[in-house]
């Protein structure tokens, strides 16, 4: 007995061809094209994704971070007024303060001042050259010169031992500040625009006698002033 509740087509023998629902070429072209569609804009939505995605890791907190702005060196300190009138007077407007201060360690205010010799293709000769020089020190409000070097080295008393006979044009000038023993100045004398390497001399605050003096080829020892040329040059021989 036929079961009623079976359809037709389910009931075909296999060896005849079911139908299938026909559909109009067009409408099957239409649905192509639709599903190629899809999935392309599935594609193009996944790789506006992963963009996005480095984008956001760029930007985020694994980028390299702007280098900070080096910091500014701090500008000398400027040289007081009365300290450069009385450089001026000492040494004409064309003059450099070159350090000011307790330069002793005496106690007492002093400045170091030259008339430096600008670079040039005349002066190629290296640290800083000078034609005159000169240490003052405040002495009750006023300033005094203490120490200067012109065509010779000179103090209060006298010629400091080493200064050449020979007038000197132009000296090298080079300084240090010791914490305690105080400022070291170091004179070598130039031939016009040549280097005669010869040794400095050198010059330091002497605590007993009060004033700069010479200091012997061992940089230790302090020696006397001279009244002469002639005697002031045998003294460092």
């Amino acid at each position: 007995m036929e079961n009623p509740n079976d359809s037709d087509c389910f009931l075909k023998p296999a060896n005849e061809r079911v139908a299938l629902p026909s559909l109009h070429l067009e409408t099957a072209s239409k649905i192509t094209r639709g599903r190629v569609g899809l999935r392309g804009g599935y594609r193009n939505l996944a790789l506006a994704i992963v963009a996005a995605c480095f984008v956001v890791a760029g930007c985020g907190g694994n980028a390299t971070p702007e280098k900070p702005a080096a910091e500014a060196k701090p500008a000398a300190p400027a040289v007081p007024e009365d300290v450069q009138s009385a450089a001026d007077a000492l040494l004409g407007t064309e003059t450099t303060v070159l350090l000011f201060g307790e330069l002793a360690k005496n106690g007492k205010q002093q400045f170091l001042a030259a008339n430096v010799v600008p670079k040039s293709t005349k002066n190629n000769l290296p640290g800083t050259i000078v034609t005159r020089a000169v240490v003052g020190e405040n002495v009750d409000g006023k300033w005094m010169e203490i120490l200067r070097c012109d065509e010779h080295l000179k103090n209060q008393k006298g010629f400091l031992p080493g200064t050449p006979i020979g007038g000197v044009t132009g000296w090298r000038l080079a300084y240090e500040q010791d914490p305690e023993k105080g400022l070291a100045l170091y004179f070598t004398p130039l031939k016009g625009a040549v280097d005669t390497h010869t040794l400095p001399i050198g010059i330091r605050w002497n605590s007993d006698t009060k004033r700069y003096q010479s200091l012997d080829r061992s940089y230790e020892h302090f020696l006397n002033e001279a009244a002469s040329l002639s005697t002031a040059h045998s003294n460092l021989r």
